[in-house]
């Protein structure tokens, strides 16, 4: 295995092999001890595009608080599923199916547009602001509308980061990277997939090309095609198996860029500045 191969997996906590049964009942359980441990909470908030990761959240979620209202007879505990379409959203159906699938207790749906092009066109006449900042800046919105969802609510932000998108830092920092807990965080996108096999879905909510869909020049690009290197690669180096030098390159190449965004804000304190 190569040295940082290990360090990766070792700060990622990634397993080579798991128990789908027992992994839910371990991200169950860790939702349901941080509710109980801050007992003002009542509601976890989850934005759900109709991918992979934000259904197996959901659904997890949806779960403890099924057995939260059970074990405690306090009705008020509930998740609350928010959609967060740009406008109109190419692959709506999907996030109906993960939905369904999901049965949340509340559905909210916030076009988050009006805000994206009232912050650009604030903007226009200073800077240029391009597709992909512009992509950011959408994910920055979906988290502004879950956490004030959240402060009104009682509630926590669930977050879809995955050992997968982790060891890329393919999330937007501060946007879908912001959260209050990660339940899927040990887990890489194979893992998942199983996860949600155990819980019954349907083989379109996992099997679906993942994209984050954030730029309007390359509508519905493919994770894979933006990190130039497949999730196959990444779940396998992720597990300790071979891969080839170019994927393994790629791997941790995306690692060393991206540090700054696995990390708090730095202070005078911090190593990693200097």
């Amino acid at each position: 295995m190569r040295p940082l191969q290990q360090t990766i997996i070792n700060e990622l906590h990634v397993k080579p092999a798991i128990n789908p049964k027992e992994e839910i009942r371990r991200s169950v359980d860790f939702l349901k001890a941080y509710l109980k441990k801050h007992d003002f909470l009542k509601t976890f908030v989850l934005g759900i595009s109709g991918g992979q990761d934000s259904t197996l959240a959901g659904r997890l979620a949806q779960l403890a608080m099924i057995e939260m209202r059970e074990e405690t007879g306090d009705q008020s505990y509930q998740f609350m599923a928010v959609r967060l379409p740009y406008g109109r959203q190419s692959d709506s159906e999907d996030a109906e199916k993960a939905l369904a699938f999901i049965a949340p207790d509340k559905t909210l749906v916030v076009d988050i547009k009006p805000a994206v092009e009232a912050t650009v066109n604030s903007l226009k006449y200073e800077l240029s602001i391009t597709d992909f900042n512009k992509g950011n800046i959408k994910a920055r919105q979906r988290m502004i509308v879950q956490f004030a969802i959240a402060g009104d609510m009682k509630g926590a932000v669930i977050g879809t980061d995955h050992a997968a998108e982790n060891v890329t830092g393919f999330f937007t920092k501060f946007g879908d990277g912001a959260a209050d807990i990660l339940p899927l965080a040990r887990l890489n996108k194979r893992q998942g997939r199983q996860l949600l096999q155990e819980l019954g879905a349907q083989p379109a909510l996992y099997e679906k090309v993942p994209t984050a869909d954030l730029e309007e020049e390359r509508p519905l690009l493919a994770d894979e095609e933006a990190l130039g290197v497949s999730y196959e690669a990444i779940d396998d180096y992720l597990e300790g198996k071979e891969v080839s030098d170019d994927a393994a390159a790629v791997i941790e190449s995306w690692y060393r860029k991206t540090q700054h965004k696995r990390h708090l804000p730095i202070t005078v304190y911090d190593e990693f500045w200097k």
